[in-house]
């Protein structure tokens, strides 16, 4: 058995299809008859927007809209001037197309792939897919014809791109591994999309296997197991059978309050990256937007989104979300997230520098740029403002006086905005933890950060292996932070939420609902699943749960309690 990331639920049982990565080697050259080359660039760069452009309308007719997005996104990509610009500048120097489309890809692919969040690392594998369909047509290599595999096919590649999935028929993929990928990767998207189990980065899995071995997918726990015995393909057939029985189970949710199962209504708000994000939050039956991370409205250009192209943006997802509520995080930069433009220079320790709320209130004449973008959407809508990285109640205060400041110029020039926007923090860090009964007094709501929360309170790099067996939710000190974070606002009477991904955690649910957590914010495709959990826990056997919890001393008897009580 071999072990991955669990990108797409369900199980899968087939025959392989070993997808093989192309050379895409070449020598890099001087060229001297630059004109000639960079029409043989443009020449790929038509192409390649062509191609792109069928893949996105197969996409759209045989999955939809909202996944026919990702190959926009590439064709948006491509069309930017800063990224083609570049290129074409290489080539005038005297570099070949090649090493010109690779020089500026790499450039990209280095700055996101050095961030934690998954949707920001996303853009670096946008951006690969982008650098490999350039090079194949510079270089003039066809891919394989996914779409003509036979039924049963269970598909292994390094990374299978979006490029690749607009091929697959769904009737004919039982399977999707990958060597390669998370769980908010494009391939994972389009896998859940088709609704195929897909299990991601798993280790040197194309070496292992070969076309034809029998393959068993497990979406749901990330095993994937190669040429099994009939005794294993009989437990995972049945599984199958309890799997598709159980999504069955979840369509009732569609349309229904998120309640517990004695009746007490929470919200379940969605985490999105763009506008068009807001989008998927609906279509899955979100309730609201309990995180907008607004760092995508400052990347993939080359300067500083105006006020007007970030009111826009807002007003765009407020306006879909048709009068839900709309939390908007501000920037927030550093750490592992850079944005060249703003010359953040480098740091020694950048998870503990001028990261976040540090940063934006340094540079008030930028800060106030977005206020103002966001208090004019909030005219469309109930939009909120969230401050990321709090860490003392200066902070709160410092934000809540440029806000004024923001809504007194408005008011001078007549443009309309909610005047009772409220402005809370996100609550991640320890000390924003030890002493929430004093931010609740200034803050207008909380959102827990557990990624962050749970990094700061280990003092545990999560990038880093060495001690990545620390980094936990499930810590004693974890959990007695996140409760002590709830009763801190509920005590003060403002709403706290979760937005970290421990909010979608069957095995925290139980416990979230015991602290008294009133809104929850996923991933949109993990609406429903947590709904019905939600639905299965009272609040007495939540409590009674969370007491035999937090007796216990270590994570792995935790973890194993409630493995063991889950519903």
């Amino acid at each position: 058995m071999y072990k991955g990331i669990e990108a797409s639920r369900g199980i899968g049982i087939g025959s392989i299809c070993l997808i093989v990565e192309h050379d895409l080697s070449f020598e890099s050259k001087h060229i001297d008859d630059t004109e000639a080359e960079k029409a043989r660039f443009n020449n790929a760069i038509e192409a390649f927007k062509t191609e792109t452009s069928a893949m996105a309308e197969n996409i759209r007719k045989n999955i939809g809209p909202k996944e026919a997005e990702i190959m926009e996104g590439h064709l948006a990509m491509i069309a930017d001037p800063t990224m083609a610009g570049e290129m074409t500048k290489m080539i005038e120097a005297g570099q070949c197309a090649e090493a010109a489309v690779t020089a500026v890809c790499d450039m990209f692919i280095g700055m996101f792939s050095k961030m934690e969040d998954d949707m920001m690392r996303q853009r670096a594998s946008d951006i690969s897919d982008i650098k490999i369909s350039l090079l194949k047509l510079l270089l003039g290599i066809e891919d394989v014809d996914i779409s003509k595999v036979a039924p049963g096919t269970v598909l292994v590649a390094h990374d299978l791109t979006p490029s690749m999935c607009s091929q697959i028929v769904k009737e004919n993929v039982v399977g999707i591994i990958t060597e390669v990928g998370g769980k908010t990767s494009h391939s994972a998207i389009l896998a859940r999309a088709l609704e195929i189990p897909a299990v991601l980065s798993v280790p040197n899995i194309t070496e292992i296997v070969k076309d034809k071995d029998t393959a068993i997918v497990d979406g749901t726990e990330g095993d994937v197991y190669i040429n099994p015995d009939g005794e294993v393909i009989s437990q995972y057939v049945i599984k199958r059978e309890e799997f598709v029985k159980a999504q069955a189970e979840l369509k009732k949710f569609i349309g229904q309050k998120t309640v517990t199962a004695d009746g007490t209504e929470l919200e379940l708000f969605c985490n999105i990256g763009t506008p068009k994000d807001a989008r998927k939050a609906v279509e899955c039956d979100g309730e609201g937007i309990g995180l907008f991370r607004s760092e995508f409205l400052f990347m993939d250009r080359p300067h500083l989104p105006t006020e007007e192209e970030q009111f826009e943006a807002y007003k765009e997802a407020v306006e879909i979300m048709g009068g839900r509520t709309v939390i908007i995080r501000t920037l927030d930069i550093g750490g592992d997230k850079d944005i060249p433009y703003l010359g953040l220079e480098k740091e020694e320790n950048p998870f503990l520098g001028y990261r976040a709320v540090r940063y934006c209130l340094a540079n008030s004449d930028m800060y106030k740029i977005q206020l103002r973008g966001i208090l004019r959407a909030s005219a469309f809508g109930n939009v909120k403002i969230m401050v990321p990285l709090v860490t003392c109640v200066d902070e709160v205060r410092a934000v809540k006086a440029l806000v004024e400041e923001c809504k007194n110029e408005l008011r001078a020039e007549g443009v309309k905005f909610d005047e009772n926007i409220e402005v809370g923090c996100m609550v991640e860090t320890a000390a924003a933890s030890l002493i929430a009964d004093i931010l609740a007094k200034e803050a207008d709501f909380f959102s827990i950060g557990t990624n962050d929360l749970t990094q700061y309170t280990m003092s545990v790099d999560r990038g880093n292996a060495e001690v990545a067996y620390l980094y936990s939710a499930f810590q004693p000190a974890v959990l007695r932070s996140i409760k002590n974070i709830i009763q801190a606002g509920n005590a003060a009477g403002i709403t706290v939420g979760m937005c970290g991904e421990a909010a979608a955690d069957p095995l925290m649910i139980p416990l979230l609902i015991s602290f008294g957590l009133k809104e929850y914010s996923v991933n949109p495709v993990l609406v429903l699943t947590a709904r019905s959990i939600i639905s299965k826990w009272s609040k007495a056997e939540a409590d009674a749960l969370a007491e035999k919890v937090l007796a216990l001393t270590t994570e792995k008897e935790i973890v194993e309690l409630l493995k063991a009580s889950a519903k």
